[in-house]
């Protein structure tokens, strides 16, 4: 008797060993289904993960491109807003040109009355 106790606990403990290097192998069928969705979730859980992190990296090369955008549109608009003081500028000689002629065109207007005048009053000395 001594000998099968000692049998019964060596078998014990390879079967325990057994178990400890694989647990799905001594298990029984509920064991084995619970390990499986364990092992289901587990994977699900991985994938999950994964589309996280390409998620994050997508929003990151985003963010990265927005940000590019947003300079660009910056640069832009500092362009238009320069170009709006140039033509403001532009309409501000343009008229200030238009002016001048008709100051030039009056004074022009002006002296050819005094030289009218002028040759009138020389031809009608020379008659006398």
């Amino acid at each position: 008797m001594p000998e099968d106790n000692i049998k019964n606990v060596t078998n014990k403990n390879n079967e325990q060993m057994e178990l400890e290097a694989n647990p799905i192998a001594g298990a029984t069928a509920d064991n084995q289904n619970e390990r499986l969705r364990y092992d289901r979730l587990e994977e699900i859980v991985e994938q999950m993960g994964e589309a996280v992190i390409a998620t994050t990296q997508t929003v990151e090369r985003l963010a990265e491109r927005i940000d590019t955008l947003a300079i660009v549109v910056q640069d832009q608009t500092d362009r238009l807003q320069q170009q709006g003081y140039q033509v403001f500028a532009l309409s501000e000689a343009l008229e200030a040109l238009v002016e001048n002629q008709s100051d030039s065109k009056s004074q022009i207007k002006e002296l050819t009355e005094a030289l009218r005048s002028f040759v009138i009053a020389v031809k009608t000395a020379n008659q006398k």
